[in-house]
């Protein structure tokens, strides 16, 4: 495990340190395309954070095949030449997409291209393990389909959901925790060594995406863009199809002594591929309800809109950062309820608690203008929308907002008649309006 966490703390630094400096090249090298018709954000902003993120996946992979145990994983296998492989096509394709523009069919087309190379180095499905059958056996073309499917919908579907400040790094980073708890378990407890390289993969993933999402959450000052975002979605699908093509269930068999406890053990995968499409259960069902929408219409599926999930939840009303935290909300419950479901042998005790957090997701959901206040004893350490004010304070800002602060305020009563405190809020309102207009990009700008 310690090395594990030295790979993600490698990762994730190498990638932090990496976003500034690629940030002041997009700028410099004009990867700020204006504003469409279907962004929310308010002004251009860079992309290219996808060669921040490359960097620190190479970064970490070269400290892991310094590391003794972890090394073992790049001489028994071809998988790392292979992610790497098909990365780097997705990667460049991405570049040339945020600089310049690629046709939808012309970038399918490379996805296509990178999933093949990838399948051509080894990485496809070999059997699907079915509890109860055993490992049935898949023909090389079977096996090429399979693979070449999952990659190119994994990729589009986290590409569909990188509309909001962070959310498709943070999604992902989700993600990549449940399956790094799921494909670890395989290896570390039941001594799968097919299983290791997912757990690699996951973790590299982590990192990347924690890396990026301190400069990327609201208000971003980069978007990963499709360079980062397909290859996101590319490792996504390698992780899965790493360890789902290659576990034998007669393995964990041999270890839980039956068959029915094997059944529960392998869960997600008890049907093909289930747990990869549950990690990214809301990018795959808002990309098949994009698609259903648009030939609906009579359009083409790859035709960009502004009705994805994200973008109804801030039509509902909630706020761009509420609308990201319920989107990793629902993405953290269904990927680690999922995994829970194979881990525990109380199934019903997962069901209800599963259910009990949906019911709070919903309240959420259909709650968009509550606003919660905390105890005044942490108020130091929540952000000021969070902060309970006085009665004086709640009645003069009612009547000052924004910018107008300054200039209400004389209009509104003069201030040799107001309380100490009441000329204390309003000027800190005019200073904080004087703040927002004043930066490049303030709390009001969302992707």
């Amino acid at each position: 495990m310690r090395e594990y966490l030295l790979v993600l703390f490698c990762t994730a630094a190498v990638t932090y340190l990496l976003t500034g400096p690629v940030r002041k090249f997009a700028i410099a090298a004009g990867a700020m395309p204006p504003l469409r018709a279907r962004d929310v954000h308010r002004e251009p902003t860079p992309r290219l954070g996808g060669i921040a993120m490359f960097g620190g996946l190479c970064a970490g992979i070269l400290v892991a095949s310094q590391l003794d145990n972890l090394s073992k994983v790049f001489s028994q296998g071809t998988d790392i030449r292979a992610l790497l492989s098909g990365a780097g096509i997705m990667w460049l394709l991405g570049v040339l997409d945020d600089k310049w523009g690629v046709d939808a069919l012309v970038k399918l087309g490379g996805q296509m291209i990178a999933a093949g190379v990838m399948v051509w180095q080894g990485v496809t499905v070999i059997t699907l393990p079915v509890p109860g059958v055993g490992a049935v056996a898949v023909s090389p073309t079977q096996g090429m389909v399979i693979s070449v499917t999952l990659v190119v919908v994994m990729v589009n579907a986290v590409n569909f959901i990188d509309g909001l400040d962070g959310l498709a790094g943070g999604m992902v980073c989700i993600a990549a925790m449940a399956f790094f708890l799921y494909s670890y378990r395989l290896w570390y407890g039941y001594t799968i060594m097919d299983a290791a390289p997912a757990v690699l993969f996951s973790v590299l993933l982590i990192g990347m995406c924690m890396g990026f999402l301190a400069h990327n959450l609201h208000p971003a000052r980069i978007f990963m863009g499709d360079s980062g975002s397909m290859m996101l979605g590319l490792m996504l699908a390698v992780a899965a199809i790493s360890i789902t093509g290659r576990v034998d269930p007669d393995l964990i068999t041999s270890e839980t002594g039956s068959q029915t406890a094997t059944v529960h053990a392998l869960v997600p995968i008890y049907i093909p591929l289930l747990l990869p499409l549950t990690v990214i259960a809301l990018p795959l069902a808002d990309l098949l309800l994009a698609v259903v929408r648009r030939t609906w219409a009579g359009q083409s599926p790859f035709a960009a809109d502004k009705r994805h999930l994200h973008h109804r939840l801030l039509q509902v009303g909630h706020s761009h950062s509420r609308a990201v935290l319920i989107m990793y909300f629902w993405a953290a419950l269904i990927a680690f309820g999922t995994v829970a479901f194979s881990v525990t042998n109380t199934g019903r005790t997962v069901v209800l608690t599963l259910a009990g957090l949906c019911l709070v997701g919903l309240v959420v959901l259909l709650t968009p203008r509550f606003r919660p206040r905390a105890p005044r004893a942490v108020q130091s350490f929540v952000p000021p929308r969070y902060r309970r004010r006085p009665a004086a304070g709640r009645a003069a800002a009612a009547a000052v907002t924004g910018s107008e602060a300054a200039a209400v305020a004389p209009a509104s009563a003069p201030m040799a008649e107001l309380s100490a405190k009441d000329k204390e809020l309003l000027g800190e309102l005019g200073k904080g309006s004087s703040a927002v207009s004043g930066r490049g990009h303030g709390s009001g700008r969302v992707r």
